[in-house]
């Protein structure tokens, strides 16, 4: 019998309007409830790294002296990580590897750290993914997980269009093997893993000038037709391509709006080892 991991798949995949989102993410404006946390000399394993631009400020707040593993289970994002990483002189800082969350290739109390940054909403089984990291966290150290939760997405002024993305995203993911509602189920996963000393928090990004709102409604557009999201809405019976076209008509309308204004919940979590 498979794992039930082996039969998630990981919705969005690598198209250029999902790395536009990626690469806009810091520590800054993604990690801040872990930014306090980090020390020198720290070991970090950044799990599913993406195009690394978490992992290099990262790398920043642990130096001088310390070192992130960055790993993804796609190798062809992790070559857009190490020349991020270079771009910004962190070589000997950052090292890269493919890796499952669900079956980590360290050993025991390997890291001081564990992040994962909008993870757990896409893989087969959150609650074992949890384990591993908890399982290669040294005792006392951090593991650190922030999701979003799609449901709790608010947005200025109503669109019918943007309803439609909402319930078909909400299908899709799930057809995939993951929980789109992942930022609401953290706490619950973490105590089924085993934790027992973890703090919960949310936080929000919030779009609401003409350049975020551009940005944003441009990104989810190009994503709702061209995209893996937009192959597995199709191929998996969810929509047709007209279906689609309307949604990123719907998108781009929304964001022509001048008083538009987005709101993305996620939450986040502090668990000590």
């Amino acid at each position: 019998m498979s794992d039930a991991h082996e039969t998630a798949v990981y919705t969005h995949g690598h198209h250029e309007s999902v790395l536009r989102s990626h690469r806009w993410r810091t520590a800054a404006n993604s990690a801040a409830y872990l930014v306090g946390e980090l020390r020198p000399g720290m070991r970090v394993l950044d799990v599913g790294c993406g195009p690394g631009t978490i992992t290099a400020d990262l790398a920043e707040l642990v130096a001088p002296g310390g070192r992130v593993t960055a790993v993804d289970a796609a190798r062809d994002v992790l070559a857009q990580a190490a020349a991020c990483a270079a771009e910004r002189g962190l070589e000997g800082a950052v090292e890269f590897a493919v890796a499952d969350v669900h079956a980590l290739e360290f050993p025991d109390d390997t890291f001081d750290v564990v992040h994962a940054h909008q993870v757990l909403q896409h893989v087969g089984d959150p609650v074992r993914a949890l384990r591993e990291m908890r399982r290669v966290c040294r005792p006392g150290g951090i593991v650190a997980v922030r999701d979003a939760d799609y449901a709790a997405m608010t947005w200025y002024p109503a669109t019918p269009g943007l309803e439609e993305w909402l319930d078909l995203y909400h299908r899709v993911a799930r057809a995939n093997g993951g929980e789109p509602d992942a930022g609401r189920r953290l706490l619950s996963w973490a105590r089924a893993a085993g934790f027992t000393d973890v703090r919960a928090s949310a936080t929000a990004w919030c779009y609401a000038t003409a350049e975020e709102v551009a940005w944003w409604s441009g990104l989810w557009a190009d994503r709702t037709t061209a995209s893996s999201y937009a192959e597995a809405a199709v191929g998996g019976g969810h929509a047709t391509g007209d279906a689609l076209s309307r949604v990123a008509a719907a998108w781009r309308e929304w964001g022509a709006a001048p008083d538009a204004w987005f709101s993305v919940l996620n939450g986040e979590l502090l668990c000590r080892a």
